[in-house]
């Protein structure tokens, strides 16, 4: 197979792996991923930079005598800050460390085993570089397996299935213990926001769900690329693991980004869009990236959380009234998701498409 570091300036860049490609001495980081200048992440003041994520304890959240405590604070948490570090989740720490060995066991395949997943065209799943949708867009500078893992019938026989057999049991099982924090937890936000019975639970039970696997590798010239482009993400709600213990996670808080540093053991969840639609623009969908460094890869998985592909998502019908209209457009979900991928990540631009502008209609 040709080196991945052979590039071809013309139309689009001839990279397979971002991983192969900075194992390759350079002097200098290839064009296709250099940042304008506008774009640069730029380091904050010490004084504004260190700031404390909000942690949410999933046993005070289901303990009798402390959950209405842990509710009122997972609610203001996901209205002001939309993201937030879930301890004590439950989920079998064996089994989270299983996972993060099989995942970097998986980046240590040589590529010609990694490309057996390679994202084929016209489709968004399997591993390769960031989505190019627009000539002039700049890449990520890392390695993405994304896939979509339910409904079972939606998943890519030549993806999760093939996987080699240790990491695909234990992602099977990541999953399943997931799929039920996921629902445990948008149960309470349910509550928190006063939905109907059943409103939340109709909308994600046996919904759309995707894991993305993400590799960063060191880079020469970190300060002028970026990790994952800035962006807020198109689901209820994301839960991202970090693998190998490196940082590099940012949010966008009161117009500074700033660092998530994860506790030990710590899932770290955010509100997506589609939850900022549901409840009417009281939760808020909170716009990351990711940067990269010089000396040490970094490795995260997310899982994404989305309603069923049937469903039509908007503003939740028990919050509107005439004294709260609709903010957002109704759309089907399917529909959705395919313009989501038509686009460009672009902070919360999609949402802004999402919302009802003077004098439009209620449907996208």
């Amino acid at each position: 197979m040709a080196s991945t570091g052979s590039l071809s300036f013309g139309s689009a860049p001839l990279i397979l792996s971002v991983q192969e490609l900075a194992k390759e001495p350079m002097a200098a980081v290839p064009q296709p991923f250099l940042l304008n200048d506008q774009e640069l992440p730029v380091d904050l003041p010490k004084s504004t930079s260190v700031i404390t994520i909000p942690t949410i304890d999933m046993k005070h959240l289901t303990m009798s005598e402390t959950t209405d405590f842990e509710l009122e604070k997972l609610h203001s948490t996901c209205k002001e800050w939309g993201l937030f570090q879930l301890v004590n989740h439950g989920v079998d720490s064996s089994l989270v460390d299983k996972l993060r060995s099989e995942i970097e066991e998986f980046y240590k395949l040589p590529l010609e085993e990694r490309m057996k997943y390679k994202m084929r065209p016209g489709d968004v799943e399997g591993y390769g570089l960031s989505l190019i949708i627009s000539g002039d867009q700049k890449l990520d500078w890392g390695d993405r397996f994304y896939m979509i893992t339910n409904p079972i019938h939606r998943r890519k026989p030549h993806l999760l299935p093939e996987l080699p057999p240790s990491l695909r049991d234990a992602l099977e099982r990541y999953l399943s213990e997931l799929q039920k924090l996921a629902m445990t937890l948008l149960g309470f936000m349910a509550k928190a926001l006063k939905l109907d019975d059943g409103e939340m639970e109709g909308l994600v039970d046996d919904g759309m769900q995707a894991v993305r696997m993400t590799y960063y590798p060191p880079c020469p010239q970190p300060d002028l690329v970026m990790g994952l482009t800035p962006h807020s993400d198109a689901t209820v709600i994301t839960i991202l693991l970090q693998v190998n213990g490196v940082d590099g996670l940012q949010i966008k808080k009161d117009g500074f980004w700033r660092p998530v540093n994860f506790l030990p053991d710590a899932l770290v969840v955010n509100v997506g869009d589609i939850l900022e639609m549901v409840s009417n623009g009281v939760y808020t969908s909170i716009e990351h990236r990711a940067i990269v460094n010089s000396a040490r890869e970094r490795i995260s998985m997310a899982m994404f959380f989305n309603p069923k592909f049937s469903a039509e998502i908007g503003p939740a019908v028990s919050l509107i009234n005439p004294q709260n209209p609709p903010l957002y457009r109704r759309v089907g979900m399917e529909k959705y998701f395919k313009d989501f991928f038509s686009r460009k990540l672009d902070g919360k631009s999609f949402l802004e498409h999402m919302k009802i502008k003077n004098g439009e209609g209620n449907n996208a």
